[in-house]
């Protein structure tokens, strides 16, 4: 698992491409402008913690998309049991998406 100022190094990098190839803009009143070293830096920030969330928190997203709704959970437990449940609906997802282990 990346550190957030792994991150950093990568999206400095990525962005640094952007900007040495065609530049990296921003739009005010109409005006294409290049932007600052401070909107420059704002942006490796934002893209690190966006990188840094995803692989901290992307396992939830992952798992509520392939969750049943609850209607068709509740039906499963009605006819096959809590433990049918945990086992037949629940455990797979979390083996498919596992939470990232802790430092």
């Amino acid at each position: 698992m990346a550190t957030l100022e792994e991150f950093q190094a990568e999206c400095r990098s990525e962005l640094q491409a952007l900007r040495d190839g065609d530049g990296i803009f921003k739009q005010v009143n109409n005006e294409r402008l290049p932007i600052s070293d401070d909107d420059f830096e704002q942006m490796i920030v934002d893209c690190a913690n966006g990188k840094f969330d995803q692989q901290e928190n992307g396992y939830k997203e992952a798992r509520l998309q392939e969750y049943p709704s609850y209607g068709e959970q509740l039906d499963y437990i009605y006819h096959n049991g809590l433990e049918a449940w945990k086992t037949d609906i629940i455990q797979p997802i979390k083996e498919a998406h596992p939470k990232p282990e802790s430092p």
